[in-house]
């Protein structure tokens, strides 16, 4: 017998594609179509369902870019059609490949009740199941014209990517506007015919594919093409065998759970995402209606939020889903948010708002941690997730690694101080599954844990922009329930096959340490104006938090709950994994540093409000010090006048060949005639931080052109190109009345210029680069290198609540991949005596390399200070930038903290009567990371304390109880502020820490 694959296939794919989908809608008749092209930002839908509309003729171009489009459309439904479904069929445009990221609409009933949305992948919209003959329909749509920037030929050069320099050519042309009849039958068996063809083409050549073959074939012979409806049942019937056949005892289970991953800001502006949920969730609901076992997930409070305040009629459409266990609130988060640059902080504050809003709205906390697209997960998230409650950790973006492959699906995550979460990544490798036949077959195949587990996760819709689960897909999940040869799909809650696969997994592999993600690596470095607005709005809330806090508890100062948790929240948005890695438009980025501008205005206004309560009424100067640790004479996180401020030694300024020296009790630093730093001693100990022959702060500039994902990536021949920038303009010294030695450097470079001021203050060990950049460049990517004389075996970067070691050699692929690395305030490299750390205000990306002479092994660690890519943005980072960064000479772990600390949270004058105590100390190996009341609005006291260096310790929490405060015993609490550990009660006064443990603790208030 012969069989010719080829012929069978392609027969079924030119018929399903031109014959039988189109007949899914094939009698029809047009609508009537007005439409009102708005001249700036959306309106609310109740104005826009009461504009004056003008005719439109369909094949009439509209929409200029990030432009609203409302369009009308009315008729009547013909006699003959009466008890017949009836679908408004609408393209406005659409390219069916790019859902999410071109034109899209939601539609609304006459009296402004949502619909559905319309999208490149879903462009019917119900009017009746059983229609009435002669009914009059009216719709309108809201369409918005976003421009399509991902195009098939993607990362091109754009300014279509912010309203203020975009074109106002007209983007779309429709091609219907038409009421239709829905003929299901064909619907049908469409879907019979696309689920057996991708089938097939995923099996051998054996029994159970040609027997597919056959039936296709026997399908088609008794379809008439030229009455498809009339002959789709005769020709379903064909099908019906191998569509009833079982699948297999041990086939791998998929748990579908309906998704949509719609970025909070991407490839259009905040605005847009708000639109997009609404839309994407209207959708969502109306298919929940049309089923009866679809689950639809979604995660981000922040998304919710969103509709509850911009789209009320559709947020109490998701509120009665919920109810009824078909729309699901997962993921338990703010946003799904970078996790690596972001503080301990907030991470903490992105899964308490994200439990709070969830559980205030729905009664419902989620268990699990859903992030399947961000840019690498750091190792104090497992931590973190266990104590905020989480038992469960999902993501899938590791699967995008350049170079290794990762070895688990389904394991345990252990972090830096040994918590484990179990973690699932789902292995068909994506976050957007429409349950093709290669996906499914893919799932199965590749899934690491098959010897012991059963099954995995599929997140199942149109994502990135927006779109989520279509009625196509629902159908692909009903026909692959039980089929052979296929793994068999149900929609299942996360929840549900988290507790299945740990009961099949009671020895589950464990990866210990960071997932790191060998891509994107550039998101440490661009958009440097972001980065910094989000450094900065973190450490002012944490202040703002600790000023009103030690107010409330002293004076009448109300603690402004309100104020604090909206500007929380609108640094947790930004925090989103498009936003703070810089990889968003230039629409985008304009709006966060505009609103980090604000945020920080509104947390200034409430400190010095708290400052003023605190320091009473007067005009002498009293120093602030917000940090834990001390610094200018000021107690630790407390405040003394400032002629209680001992003064210190200056800082001596030397010439010395064509350089100058500076130097202190504690440190020599030599700056060249260059401005380059040539040596830096620890006087203490004598040693030369310096490695021989070299130069640190030396400015270093690369071209950066990676093969996509501009401002993503950067490729590791990058490095293969350098220029070092070491021509100077002037260079100038002189010693400040406090005492501070300052070095000026100014260079020119390419278009671009540098300004340096490098200070060196009494009794520092830190030498400082304050640094302004006037930045022009194209494709570059500037570094500041410092060849360290220290024969490190690992870096050691800070990381939320502790740090993380990598190690500086490169023996295999894994190390090798991780040429660009990220950090917090420091990166330390030392050796058994010395250390030396790099500290910032700003930064977060480093790279190290490990150099040998002669057997002499030094360290050089360079800090990524600016990028230039071209794509989504092509403005990003030009124009003035600064940055402060130092080097710490002779340190270790702890120095290295307090240094980070210092910089990022500086002593702050303000005028009054008297300074004052701290209202709460630490004692002991712990690091005091926050003080503020109680979420719950009880008037208790939270104090959160970390072990920042890596080995066991004890600790004491001591708070006062000046000026009528009185707080009860402490308690130890989760990071949702409830009881941990059976609410036993913890004794402050000292308690056991293990290494980069964070601790949590509750005083509650009785008095005063």
């Amino acid at each position: 017998m012969h069989d010719d694959i080829p012929l069978t296939t392609g027969r079924a794919r030119r018929v399903l594609d031109e014959r039988i989908l189109p007949a899914v809608h094939a009698t029809a008749t047009s609508l009537d179509t007005g439409w009102h092209e708005l001249p700036g930002e959306p309106i609310p839908p109740s104005e826009g369902l009461a504009l004056e509309f003008t005719p439109y003729e369909v094949g009439t171009t509209w929409g200029a870019a990030w432009g609203t489009t409302w369009f009308r459309l009315t008729g009547t439904v013909p006699t003959d059609w009466a008890g017949r479904r009836v679908e408004a069929v609408i393209d406005l445009g659409f390219d069916k490949n790019m859902p999410g990221f071109q034109c899209e609409g939601l539609v609304y009933l006459a009296d402004g009740t949502p619909v559905k949305s319309i999208n490149p992948r879903n462009q019917w919209v119900l009017v009746a199941e059983e229609a009435v003959g002669g009914e009059p329909v009216e719709l309108f749509v809201e369409a918005a014209s976003n421009p399509v920037l991902l195009d098939y030929h993607p990362f091109l050069v754009t300014h279509e990517g912010d309203v203020q320099t975009s074109s106002s050519k007209r983007l779309y042309t429709s091609r219907r506007m038409d009421l239709a009849v829905f003929e299901s039958e064909v619907h049908e068996l469409a879907l019979d015919i696309d689920v057996l063809l991708e089938l097939q083409a995923e099996l051998p050549e054996g029994p159970r594919r040609m027997r597919i073959l056959q039936a296709l074939d026997d399908a088609l012979d008794r379809l008439d093409l030229q009455h498809i409806a009339a002959t789709a049942g005769d020709a379903r019937a064909a099908l019906a065998e191998v569509l009833a056949a079982p699948a297999e005892a041990s086939a791998h289970t998929i748990s579908a759970v309906g998704h949509a991953h719609i970025d909070s800001a991407w490839l259009w502006p905040v605005r847009e995402t708000i639109r997009k949920v609404a839309r994407t969730t209207s959708t969502m609901t109306e298919l929940i209606d049309q089923t009866d076992d679809f689950l639809y997930g979604m995660s981000s409070a922040q998304q919710y939020a969103w509709i509850k305040e911009h789209r009320p009629e559709v947020y109490a459409r998701v509120q009665a889903a919920v109810q009824a266990g078909r729309f699901l609130p997962i993921g338990g988060m703010w946003v799904e948010s970078d996790t690596v640059m972001p503080t301990g902080e907030s991470i903490v504050r992105q899964f308490s708002q994200g439990q709070r809003f969830f559980e205030r709205e729905f009664g419902i906390r989620p268990k699990g941690v859903w992030l399947p697209d961000s840019f690498g997960y750091s190792p104090a998230l497992p931590q973190l997730m266990r104590r905020a409650g989480f038992e469960w950790f999902f993501t899938q973006k590791i699967s995008w690694n350049q170079v290794n492959k990762f070895p688990h699906h389904t394991f345990l995550w252990e972090g830096i101080d040994g918590s484990r979460v179990f973690s699932h990544f789902p292995s068909m490798d994506t976050y957007n599954s429409r349950l093709s036949g290669s996906e499914v077959a893919k799932a199965s195949r590749q899934f690491r844990e098959n010897r012991l587990a059963t099954g995995s996760i599929a997140p199942v819709g149109w994502g990135d922009g927006g779109g989520g689960t279509t009625r196509e897909m629902t159908g692909t999940a009903k026909r692959l329930a039980d089929l052979e040869g296929s793994a068999k799909v149900r929609w299942e809650h996360p929840d549900v096959f988290f507790d299945r696969a740990k009961a099949e997994l009671a020895d589950p592999p464990v990866w210990v340490g960071e997932l790191y993600l060998e891509l994107h690596r550039a998101t440490l470095t661009s958009q440097h104006g972001t980065k910094q607005g989000n450094r900065r709005c973190e450490q002012l809330l944490i202040e703002a938090e600790l000023w009103a806090t030690t107010a409330a508890a002293r004076t009448d100062f109300a603690y402004p709950y309100d104020e604090l948790d909206a500007l929380w929240q609108q640094v947790l948005l930004q925090q989103f994994h498009d936003i703070l890695p810089g990889t968003s438009i230039a629409w985008v980025h304009r709006e966060a540093v505009a609103k980090y501008a604000e945020t920080a205005a509104a947390l200034t206004a409430i400190i010095e409000r708290a400052l003023s309560a605190l320091a009473g009424p007067g005009d002498a100067t009293v120093v602030v010090n917000p940090a834990p640790f001390l610094q200018a004479g000021a107690p630790a996180q407390g405040a003394v006048l400032a002629t209680d401020v001992p003064d210190a030694t200056p800082v001596t300024l030397t010439a010395q060949d064509g350089g100058h020296v500076l130097a202190n009790d504690l440190v020599r630093v030599v700056v060249d005639g260059r401005g380059l730093v040539t040596s830096a001693v620890d006087l203490t100990t004598g040693r030369e931080a310096i490695a021989a022959g070299q130069a640190a702060n030396l400015l270093q500039l690369h071209q950066d052109f990676p093969n996509m994902w501009d401002a993503w990536d950067v490729d590791r021949y990058y490095r293969n190109r350098v220029e070092d920038l070491v021509a100077v303009t002037s260079v100038d010294a002189s010693v400040d009345a406090d005492g501070v030695a300052r070095v000026v450097v100014q260079r020119a470079f390419g278009d671009s210029t540098v300004r340096q001021e490098i200070t060196l203050a009494p009794g520092s060990r830190t030498l400082e680069f304050g640094q302004t950049t006037d930045w022009h460049e194209t494709e570059k990517f500037l570094k500041v290198a410092f060849p360290l004389d220290v024969r490190a075996e690992h870096t050691v970067a800070e990381t939320q609540f502790g740090a993380q070691k990598r190690v500086t050699h490169t023996n295999t692929s894994w190390e090798a991949a991780k040429f660009e690395t990220s950090m917090h305030r420091y990166v330390l490299v030392s050796e058994p005596g010395f250390g030396v750390a790099l500290v910032n205000d700003s930064i977060h990306g480093f790279d190290t390399t490990r150099d040998a002479v002669d057997g002499h092994v030094t360290t050089t660690v360079r800090l990524s200070l600016l990028r230039a890519p071209r794509f989504p943005d092509p403005e990003t980072d030009q124009g003035l930038q600064t940055h402060r960064y130092g080097i710490v000479i002779g340190t270790d772990q702890l120095g290295a903290t307090s240094a980070g600390v210092r910089m990022n949270a500086g002593a702050r004058a303000v005028t009054g009567a008297h300074g004052f105590a701290p209202l709460v100390e630490v004692s002991g190996d712990v690091v005091l990371s926050s003080v503020k009341l109680a979420d719950d609005r009880s008037g208790d006291l939270v104090v959160r304390v970390y072990e920042p260096v890596g080995q066991r310790g004890t600790g004491a929490i001591a708070v006062s109880d000046a000026d009528g405060a009185v707080f009860g015993p402490a308690t130890e609490v989760t990071l949702l502020e409830e009881p941990r550990g059976g609410a036993a009660a913890l004794d402050a006064s000292s308690f056991a820490v293990d290494a980069y443990e964070v601790r949590t603790v509750r005083f509650p208030r009785v008095r005063g």
